[in-house]
Parts: structure tokens; sequence; C-alpha cells
């Protein structure tokens, strides 16, 4: 295959190059697939980048190579890709700023898989068609399960805070890290802050910590977390972001950050290295998205 080609997505014109290029050596799977992969899951996968500012995570050499994350829009950007100015947070009145990208068509998609943008993290919140930063409309629970526990704690713990927070009229999502743990999703009307929804998934992970200590962990220490499952109520707030749903995670073979079903959870059978693009693509064909 030749080192560079050119082609065109849905009338955007860009190179691609190396495809041969292997990025996951364990599993041999190169860029090429890397970007046959997000242009099939496309269609489910980008309504969860649209309008939020993207980070992402480069492996130009591979996951078993340096990588490094990635804010501002990189020299040689397309003009046709959409890109927002925001301050830094804690800068001397936002007199520093990031030139967010904003993944909201294919060809962008395309594109930054060609530069092995291998992960994909966004923000609980969006911003408008004028730049303008809106208040969250997701509230993200992370599990982080402290060896020796792994994911079918996570699943036992996930199961107890859907419960917790359906109390409450919230309508929770789960899906895997596509690493150990895993992340819980509601979507929100847009009516608090980053604050006011942090402080309120603190409040609902000390409580689980009180009634079940052997399992939950609230606090961060992580002399605290052998054995039990940390509930991060920090993800939301609003300088963090969370690995996207359907994008790929950079291990040793090309997992994924997939949705899952309720009953899945309840069945506590699936592993990580079950979700791997091929078979998430499939689940996609299979199901839809969910």
């Amino acid at each position: 295959m030749p080192d560079k080609i050119r082609v065109e997505v849905e009338g955007r014109h860009l190179d691609l190059t190396n495809l041969d290029k292997v990025l996951y050596p364990q599993a041999g799977f190169t860029k090429g697939e890397v970007i046959d992969y997000y242009t099939r899951i496309s269609p489910v996968l980008l309504p969860h980048l649209a309008g939020r500012p993207l980070t992402r995570i480069r492996y130009p050499n591979g996951v078993d190579g340096n990588s490094f994350f990635e804010k501002n829009a990189p020299a040689g950007t397309p003009d046709w890709v959409r890109t927002v100015r925001l301050p830094v947070p804690g800068s001397s009145r936002g007199r520093e700023t990031i030139d967010f990208i904003v993944v909201e068509e294919l060809a962008t998609l395309v594109w930054l898989a060609n530069l092995a943008a291998l992960e994909l993290h966004t923000p609980q919140w969006r911003v408008s068609a004028d730049g303008t930063v809106l208040n969250p409309d997701l509230l993200v629970i992370d599990l982080d399960p402290g060896p020796p526990a792994g994911l079918p704690a996570c699943f036992e713990v996930a199961q107890l805070v859907r419960d917790r927070l359906a109390d409450d009229g919230l309508d929770l999502q789960p899906k895997t890290s596509g690493r150990k743990g895993m992340q819980l999703v509601a979507e929100l009307p847009g009516d608090e802050t980053a604050d006011e929804i942090s402080a309120y998934v603190k409040d609902v992970a000390g409580e689980l910590a009180r009634r079940r200590p052997d399992l939950i962990v609230a606090r961060m220490a992580r002399q605290l977390r052998p054995g039990k499952v940390f509930i991060d109520w920090s993800q939301n707030n609003a300088f963090k972001t969370t690995v996207a749903p359907y994008s790929l995670r950079a291990g040793a073979l090309p997992t994924v950050s997939a949705p899952l079903t309720w009953e899945e959870v309840g069945e506590g059978t699936l592993t990580v290295a079950d979700l791997t693009s091929s078979v998430v693509l499939d689940r996609v064909a299979g199901r839809g998205s969910s």
C-alpha cells in the first residue's frame, strides 16, 4: 500500500498516511484498521462528540510508544475543522486560551484517526454555536476498582448507584471505561452548574460508602481503595473529561469504552477483553446504539 493516499470523505479531501503502520502490536491492529473502526462506528459515536471540546490522546508510534495529550488544534488543522477558543482554566483573566477541536462530521473524525488520536475524551458540557460554554448536560460517575477488585465489583456497585439515583429521578446508563473500570452517565436538563452536580454526586457516594463500607470507598486516598470500588464524584468537575462512548483505548488490545445494557451488568460476565473494536461493531450492527 502506498505511504499516502488521497481520499474524499463527505465532500472533504484529506491525505491518509502509513495505513499499514501497526498501532497495537500485540493484536497486529494497524492505523488503517483504526480509521476503518472510527469510520464504521461514527453514526453512534458522533452524537456523543457533537458540541464538546475534544481532548485527544495520540500514539504516533503505537500503544507501546510515547503518547501525549492534545487539547489545542495542531499545526496544519484543515480550515473546515470546527474549532472553539476557550480560556485555560485558572489563567489570569482568561488571557491564555486553547483552540479546541469540536468533532461534528465524519471527515474530522477520520482526520484525527489518521493522526493516531486513539483516545477521545470529552467534558460533561457543550459549547453553543457561538462558542458559549453551557451548563453540564451530563452527570458522570466513574467507578474505579482497587485491586484485587475488578469489573465484577464495579457491576455490583453500579446497580447500587443506579437504584439510589433512580430515587431522585435520574436514569443512569452504564458503559465500560475500556480498561479496568466503568462509568455511569445520566442526561441532565442543563439547569445546574458543575459544582452543584459534583457536590450532589459526592453526597451520594458518601451515603453509599457508609451503607457498604466493605465494597465502596468515597474518599480519594489511594490507600483506602484496595479491594473496593472508588465512586469518583470529582469526574463532574468542570475541567475534567471522560473517555467518550465508543472511543478506542490504548492497551494490548484495541478495546472500546462500550455502552452496556443493565441486563449485561446484572449478569456480570463481560470482561474488558470481550469488548474489542470488532465485537463492538458487531454489537452496534445487531442492536444499534445503547
